[in-house]
């Protein structure tokens, strides 16, 4: 059923030529409206009617779920309009910031009811279940799992974080409901007034979930480290590319789940001529872009390969920068006339939390380059990657 759904749909908006990742967040927006509008109204009649609070507990999170469902259609209307002059790399984050509030939102809730049932636990009042509650909330669960499995689909097909939140707070429904279940049946064979317990343990939950809903949201919204498999991907890609030397400093930046951009230094052949140079960024820049979805900008860094000098260098360099620690990585090694003085410069990657202070390794470094090729002056530019 459900994938029937999703296919029909994305052939209907194939037909109409519309942005797809929109449409279907729209789309999944509009069913848990409904949905979730449903079950607040049933559930908040019959929590009426057996005067439970667990039951109204349940309801007003359903009625949460309800804003939640405006705030991601909000979300993705606002995260699929084009950029502009304001919003040069487009408008995708909003859809991170409506998902904060939709976690704001269920932490509000939560604090709200674990008064309640503080006031419920301090003056018990019996559960009234009736066939009519018992078949409602049974048909609430299904109708919970129902949805979360059509969130989670949607979440993978369109790569949206905030629709696998959707999908967790509704398996957490379910979750809370079979509670209330328990509770209403315990009362009903043993007489022990549990009900404000239970509502205290889902008040519990429900603000748990509301707050690492929250600090995943604050994460994306402060720049997120990207997924490991999207990051060996485009080393492997880099590292397949033809001709060149090598390559350093990729860095990646997100500004939505769909808008990557990311920047690197090519190592070339310092013979190569410029048309040659830029014809091989072009292809890379190119194959980001078609195959990874990815605005990639590529620097230049000539490598002299011929000279005897500048290779003996470069290997007794490398040699030492090993001897200090092996997970180092050095690049853009080279040498330069200042004054009287020859210095080596180069690069470094410092892995995060090295125990040597950078003033230590360049000492280190300092006194085996004395040793070892003679009277150069050491000047070390540091790096420190979070991508390793």
């Amino acid at each position: 059923m459900i994938n029937f759904l999703i296919t029909r749909f994305e052939t209907n908006q194939q037909k109409k030529k519309t942005d797809l990742r929109s449409a279907f967040g729209s789309f999944a927006g509009k069913i848990g409206l409904v949905s979730n509008l449903l079950l607040f109204v049933s559930k908040l009649l019959i929590g009426i009617v057996s005067g439970s609070v667990s039951i109204m507990a349940d309801a007003m999170n359903n009625l949460s779920d309800t804003v939640s469902s405006i705030l991601t259609l909000v979300g993705f209307y606002i995260s699929g309009k084009p950029a502009d002059k304001e919003h040069p790399y487009g408008h995708e984050r909003f859809e991170y910031i409506s998902g904060m509030l939709v976690s704001l939102l269920i932490t509000f809730v939560g604090f709200q009811f674990f008064t309640t049932s503080i006031d419920r636990i301090r003056d018990p009042q019996s559960v009234r279940v009736t066939p009519i509650v018992l078949v409602v909330l049974v048909l609430s669960i299904l109708i919970k799992i129902w949805q979360g499995v059509f969130y989670q689909r949607v979440a993978k097909k369109i790569n949206s974080n905030t629709l696998v939140a959707a999908s967790k707070d509704s398996f957490n429904d379910v979750y809370t409901t079979i509670t209330v279940l328990i509770s209403a049946g315990i009362e009903g064979v043993t007489g022990l007034q549990i009900d404000g317990y239970v509502g205290l343990l889902i008040a519990c939950y429900i603000i748990y979930s509301g707050l690492q809903l929250i600090r995943e949201f604050i994460d994306e919204l402060m720049g997120l480290r990207p997924d490991q498999s999207q990051i060996d991907l485009m080393k492997e890609y880099l590292s397949a590319v033809p001709d060149i030397i090598g390559y350093h400093d990729l860095l990646i930046h997100q500004y939505g789940p769909n808008k990557t951009f990311a920047s690197v230094h090519i190592e070339i052949d310092d013979r190569w001529d410029l048309t040659r140079a830029h014809e091989r960024i072009d292809e890379i820049e190119y194959k980001f872009r078609k195959q990874l979805g990815v605005d990639l900008v590529c620097h230049i860094d000539p490598v002299n390969l011929y000279d005897q000098t500048q290779q003996l260098i470069h290997q007794e360099i490398k040699i030492i920068i090993k001897s200090i620690e092996g997970d180092f990585k050095v690049h853009d090694i080279r040498t330069l006339k200042h004054g009287q003085d020859e210095m080596i410069l180069f690069d470094l990657v410092v892995p995060n939390k090295f125990r040597l202070s950078e003033q230590e390794i360049t000492n280190e470094v300092q006194r085996q380059t004395l040793e070892k090729l003679g009277q150069y002056k050491i000047k070390i530019t540091f790096d420190h990657t979070y991508l390793l």
